[in-house]
């Protein structure tokens, strides 16, 4: 390319392992920090709540665990727009085009900005009357309201710190991501105990405290990651002139909006559909729902490695798309299918072999809910496996732009399929109708997956103009 020397993107380009790399192991080295740094969220959730059942008391953890949970479904709802972002930059990189990559930073970067601020006012403003729609029990409803504030005063940070992530593994970089993550999470685990109970001249903030130490540890990730790029001189970041594309782009904008709000409805869908079928767990009594909760606490760590292969295929191939490179798309999907469905099958398998020691963790003294906690594994794991295959196919096909296929394909396969099955064969089946109805979904998602990545038409999607007509300045 003509200037190439001068420009930072196309270095970027030409340097990317993404692009030029051998495809195996250059995806492995990708993606292994992004499954380490979703391991450790979900390690630091634990830790956390651990600290503060044991420094203050069932209450406060049933406190967290309300406000959490509408958290979770806020971050669900932001996820689309930073994955939008993500491939969008990916594809710029790709493409060699600086301008693109400014735009889709500037302007993704001012609207999670700018949202996360309205969210954490409006939040911090309604959150009794959030909680009190939430039917929070009175006996915990101060503590739910005081922690559920400062999460709100954490939020900017919360998004921004995620925004920052999906654009540097939009880049080619998630090791970066990983290394602040680690920060992060581990100044979170410190500081949470100290600031409940008070050190020095700070008093206990009991449960205020737990919220603030992540209102920290996500300011100082977040500060320490942007002096990390702003020191190397990453071309992701503004600087000088740059500064004015923080002004909305409005057709990127649009297009962010278009592509991203897809990517959050199934992450809300899936979200929902998970409150579902835990209100007819709740049908079971209290044994049940306990081997349920234990059971689906390895569930979490079974899936990581498809999940954190897919977010990473959506990088990778977004890149090659960008640059035109479609047969390394193919060859990336089919190393990432055989990866996911062998690393999903040795863990489903080991959880077979030892997974009542794990789940005893959980279930002590109880040898009967252990039982059926058994029970429920027997019948559900084996189809992580085939979500492992479509949650990777998803990933191929989001790099592109083409997001409404997989959406409709969770609702058929959630809403149309595992919600009814389970609720209308429960009278006769009883609990076996919910657990029955997870593979029943897994297999039938799977199988449009796989169509759709074969006949659809998924590789004529696009998210930006063709080269050369860059929308003007």
């Amino acid at each position: 390319m003509p200037g190439d020397a001068a420009n930072p993107a196309a270095r970027m380009a030409q340097g990317s392992a993404l692009i030029h790399g051998p495809i195996g192991s250059t995806l492995f080295r990708f993606a292994l920090p992004v499954i380490g740094a979703n391991a450790l969220q979900s390690l630091n959730g634990l830790i956390n709540a651990a600290w503060v059942s044991h420094i203050l008391g069932i209450n406060a953890l049933a406190a967290t665990s309300n406000a959490n949970m509408l958290l979770f479904l806020l971050l669900s709802a932001a996820f689309g727009i930073g994955m939008a972002c993500n491939i969008f930059v990916a594809q710029a990189v790709g493409r060699g085009d600086t301008a693109e990559i400014k735009r889709v930073v500037g302007t993704g970067g001012g609207f999670f900005l700018t949202l996360s601020i309205i969210i954490g006012a409006l939040g911090f403003l309604l959150s009794p009357h959030v909680l009190t729609m939430m039917r929070t029990p009175d006996d915990v409803m101060r503590q739910a309201i005081a922690y559920l504030r400062m999460i709100f005063v954490a939020t900017p940070f919360m998004y921004m710190f995620a925004f920052v992530m999906m654009i540097q593994r939009g880049g080619g970089d998630s090791r970066t991501p990983f290394l602040f993550m680690i920060v992060s999470v581990g100044l979170d685990v410190v500081l949470n105990p100290l600031l409940m109970r008070g050190i020095g001249p700070i008093p206990a903030l009991g449960i205020s405290g737990s919220a603030l130490s992540t209102v920290i540890a996500q300011a100082v990730g977040l500060i320490g990651m942007l002096a990390h790029m702003y020191r190397r001189n990453s071309p992701l970041l503004l600087r000088g002139r740059d500064l004015r594309y923080l002004r909305p782009h409005m057709p990127t904008l649009s297009r962010l909006i278009k592509k991203g709000v897809p990517m959050s409805l199934q992450m809300l869908i899936m979200s929902a559909a998970a409150v579902v079928m835990i209100s007819f767990v709740n049908r079971f009594g209290a044994r049940t729902i306990a081997a349920y909760g234990a059971a689906s606490q390895l569930w979490a760590y079974i899936q990581m490695p498809a999940i954190g292969l897919g977010t990473s295929v959506s990088s990778m191939a977004a890149q090659n798309v960008g640059a035109g490179r479609w047969d390394r798309v193919s060859q990336i999907t089919t190393t990432a299918v055989l990866s996911g469905f062998i690393f999903t099958a040795v863990l489903t398998a080991i959880t077979y072999i030892i997974g009542d020691p794990l789940m005893a963790f959980f279930l002590p003294g109880d040898p009967d809910a252990l039982d059926i906690a058994r029970h429920i594994n027997g019948i559900v794991l084996w189809g992580f496996i085939l979500f492992s295959t479509t949650f990777i196919l998803f990933g191929t096909v989001r790099a592109t732009g083409a997001v409404i296929p997989p959406l409709i394909i969770l609702v058929f396969s959630m809403w149309i399929v595992r919600i009814p099955f389970a609720n209308h064969l429960m009278p006769s089946w009883g609990a076996d109708a919910i657990w029955w109805s997870f593979p029943l979904s897994a297999v039938l998602s799977n199988v449009c997956a796989i169509a759709y990545y074969r006949f659809g038409n998924w590789r004529r999607s696009r998210l930006m103009p063709p080269a050369g007509m860059a929308p003007a300045e």
